[in-house]
């Protein structure tokens, strides 16, 4: 059986375990949070560094993207030295492209025209790929890096914007520590409001869940969201709050939507390659292989998507 164990800094509550086949290949696939301990978090790669097949860094990215510029954040480094003998990896490898191809699950799967649409996109810089998708598919764009990354009550209206508020302010807070970026451990749970005008001005929220989660307001009704980690308990607060289509760049795997992280480490452990000898090629020929597709759910079942 191969073990592929997700380390995340984020909240303990969030934990999933999960036994699966995957192309004849048994798969433990665990997720461990460590509630913000980064220290924790490092101790835990060490301990199991050889002893399982990949691991999957979660809370924390290694990189933000902005056009073609990558910048690497500081506090991961961390990380991947723990890391000596068993992969570690992100997201990052794989969401160019898997969150590209959700962006067409919308429009040729779901029928949903994009053309126009509001869309809040929480943050681009973590998913770049997705960001330029939507983009090319014509989409009304707010762009929401600055306000919930950096706090700073500004909204952007393009990814030419971003790219260039990000080649000042990127190299600045890549060297941030991370808990001023992202929220980490118990923050995870302490949800705001600050920005309820920009959800409700949306057709479209897309994203990371824990930033969409950490200013959502009570009303949603008619909403649809994109983005991935998700629990039980969060499909059941959206559907509370209305929110029409549910969709995850993730598949559902024992009732949890893992982090892309755990999807690339995936496939990392079935390829049994370095992350580094793998292409995006390599990983489109994966998702096909193991036929991983979107997740939808239809959280109000008499209204169509």
């Amino acid at each position: 059986m191969k073990h592929v164990v997700s380390i995340s800094i984020g909240s303990s509550k969030r934990d999933h375990r999960a036994e699966v086949e995957i192309m004849g290949e048994r798969f433990l696939i665990e997720r461990i949070g460590t509630d913000g301990d980064m220290d924790r978090a490092v101790a835990m790669i060490r301990d199991l560094d050889g002893k399982v097949d990949a691991f999957g860094l979660g809370g924390i990215d290694m990189y933000i993207f902005a056009g073609t510029r990558r910048y690497t954040i500081r506090d991961s480094k961390r990380f991947s030295a723990a890391a000596k003998k068993t992969p570690l990896v992100d997201g990052s490898g794989l969401k160019n492209s898997l969150e590209r191809r959700v962006v067409a699950f919308l429009q040729e799967d779901l029928g949903i025209d994009l053309k126009q649409r509001h869309l809040l996109l929480v943050s681009a810089t973590d998913r770049f790929g997705m960001a330029e998708a939507f983009a090319a598919a014509g989409c009304d764009m707010i762009v929401g890096d600055l306000m919930f990354g950096l706090g700073v009550p500004i909204p952007l209206r393009s990814l030419g914007a971003l790219s260039v508020v990000a080649r000042v302010a990127a190299p600045v807070a890549v060297r941030l520590p991370f808990h001023m970026l992202y929220p980490t451990g118990t923050k995870q749970e302490q949800p705001k409001t600050k920005y309820a005008k920009y959800y409700q001005w949306a057709d479209i929220i897309a994203g990371d869940y824990l930033f969409i989660s950490s200013h959502m307001p009570d009303d949603l009704e008619g909403k649809i969201i994109v983005t991935n980690t998700v629990t039980e308990d969060d499909v059941a607060k959206l559907r509370q709050k209305g929110v029409r289509t549910l969709v995850t760049s993730t598949p559902n795997l024992c009732g949890r939507s893992f982090g892309t992280n755990v999807v690339e480490a995936v496939l990392v452990a079935l390829m049994g390659k370095r992350p580094e000898e793998i292409g995006p090629e390599d990983y489109l020929k994966m998702l096909d292989a193991v036929e991983f597709t979107p997740r939808v759910e239809h959280l109000q079942p008499w209204l169509s998507a």
